[in-house]
């Protein structure tokens, strides 16, 4: 149980971050086509802008560096 509220909070991080960086959060829900590509495309960012942090060596936002 431990071991899975550890990856939930990593995951609800993730989302933070996110909605943050990527716009996750900046849709108006109108139509489903129109929301799962905002949804695709702002995942899509944030997992870029992740991959490009981590080549640098930079610490996720909100987080402290090791």
């Amino acid at each position: 149980m431990a071991r899975i509220a550890g990856i939930r909070r990593a995951i609800e991080e993730t989302f933070q971050t996110a909605k943050g960086e990527a716009g996750l959060d900046h849709y108006q829900v109108r139509q489903y086509a129109g929301w799962y590509r905002h949804i695709t495309l702002s995942m899509l960012a944030h997992g870029f802008l992740t991959t490009v942090r981590a080549k640098k060596g930079a610490p996720e936002p909100g987080r402290k560096a090791s």
